[in-house]
């Protein structure tokens, strides 16, 4: 029988009583073997206190707290979802994960109640000598800060339009004009999208780390091809942009509406294509129209409660979806303002008679 680590640290309840699961203990790969490995496994279970996707990283107390034991032994961290405590002590049996980062056998406020195998003795001992009831009170604490700069970019307030009279909402209007014909979008919309993201500023950063006019996060730019030295450079980020906006266009292809499309792009490129999709099938299970974003929207704000991201069918857990839901609402409402604004960009070959060749340079990119 197995017991949980750092007995004060967390406890099991009386003496010989527990419900937890027999592990079977076979070949060992203790603290020794992950270091080799250079990769520590958690399993855990979504929700808001353990892990959650965020602005493409993570939040959660448990996960946060594993990522710095992780830090302490010079390894990686992977952390593993499972649906249950059942599925996380199957993985474990398995081989799948080192511990099960979950508040199992929480006693006191201070506790963890984390459990990891008795074949791991090194693990666990690491693990007991690393923890403290202030490293917890110190990652509690710089989750609410993070949450409290959620949203929060640092960068330079433009005006949402340049000039209206001369039809010239940014200086960035050619390189909208050029890049949204990659995914077949009104540049207008796209020039909302970037005042949402950065207030027109090339060099804006996000708390979270997402950079430039489009505030593309770095993991994103390795996959499309950006290269991180480039990512404050104005045409290369809105490049990139408009290549990742193809991609979710192209992956919600099944929404016919072209207009309701845009909404559930934009939802994606903010919270993630995963948790949209969790949305809709909650709309189809409750007999909403999972092709509508009015519909759906209200299911991204539910993500959030237990009783819906803990649904068999919510495939990637909790949300925070009162972001994306108002992401896409001051994008849309921008973008009609926009709508005003006559196809001429500075920077075009093309641009409107009625525009001199004064104001094409002092708009110039």
């Amino acid at each position: 029988m197995t017991t949980p680590w750092g007995e004060d640290v967390v406890l099991q309840g009386a003496e010989g009583e527990s419900d937890t699961p027999d592990v079977v203990e076979e070949d060992t790969f203790d603290l020794q073997q992950i270091e080799q490995a250079s990769e520590l496994i958690a399993l855990t279970i979504s929700g808001p206190e353990t892990y959650y996707d965020f602005r493409g990283g993570f939040l959660g107390l448990h996960a946060m707290l594993c990522q710095q034991f992780a830090d302490s032994l010079g390894v990686r961290l992977r952390i593993e979802l499972c649906r249950d405590t059942a599925e996380m002590f199957r993985r474990l049996n398995a081989g799948d994960g080192d511990l099960l980062a979950y508040p199992l056998y929480r006693s006191r406020e201070d506790s963890l109640g984390w459990y990891i195998a008795d074949s791991k003795p090194e693990l666990k001992r690491a693990l007991a000598n690393w923890y403290s009831a202030d490293k917890l009170a110190f990652v509690r604490e710089e989750e609410h800060k993070l949450l409290s700069l959620s949203g929060r970019v640092k960068r330079k307030v433009y005006t949402p339009m340049l000039s209206q009279k001369d039809g010239v909402i940014s200086k960035y209007d050619g390189l909208f004009q050029k890049y949204s014909r990659t995914v077949h979008w009104d540049w207008r919309l796209m020039a909302a999208q970037c005042y949402q993201e950065s207030t027109f500023d090339p060099n804006a950063l996000s708390w979270a780390g997402a950079r430039g006019l489009m505030q593309i996060m770095p993991q994103t730019a390795d996959h499309l091809g950006l290269s991180r030295s480039q990512m404050f450079h104005p045409e290369q980020n809105i490049a990139a942009a408009a290549r990742y906006l193809e991609e979710l266009e192209s992956s919600f292809s099944d929404i016919k509406s072209r207009s309701e499309r845009q909404k559930f792009v934009l939802a994606a490129y903010n919270g993630g294509a995963h948790h949209i999709r969790d949305a809709m099938t909650l709309a189809r299970l409750h007999s909403d129209n999972p092709n509508s974003w009015h519909s759906v929207s209200k299911y991204v704000l539910k993500l959030s409660d237990p009783r819906y991201y803990q649904h068999p069918e919510v495939k990637y857990g909790y949300m925070r979806g009162t972001e994306t839901v108002n992401y896409v609402e001051l994008i849309i409402q921008r973008y009609q303002k926009y709508r005003g604004v006559k196809t001429f960009s500075p920077a075009s070959s093309t641009p409107q008679k009625s525009v001199n060749k004064k104001h094409r340079e002092k708009y110039k990119v």
